[in-house]
């Protein structure tokens, strides 16, 4: 299976925009970068609670 050409990607493009509007496009765009975060620091092995202990000095 080959990538999608322009025209695929412009007709894929259109009905995302169709679907969700003109407004919803960038909130829907950062919930999808924060679930690929999430996911490739599960993949990592990491917990929020690492990032905690690094971020937090000791007081």
């Amino acid at each position: 299976m080959s990538m999608p050409g322009p025209f695929e990607l412009l007709l894929i493009f259109l009905v995302v925009l169709f679907l969700f509007g003109g407004k919803k496009l960038p909130e829907v765009g950062r919930a999808l970068g924060e679930g690929i975060r999430e996911f490739k620091k599960a993949m990592q092995g990491k917990s929020d609670s690492d990032d905690e202990k690094k971020t937090k000095p000791k007081v």
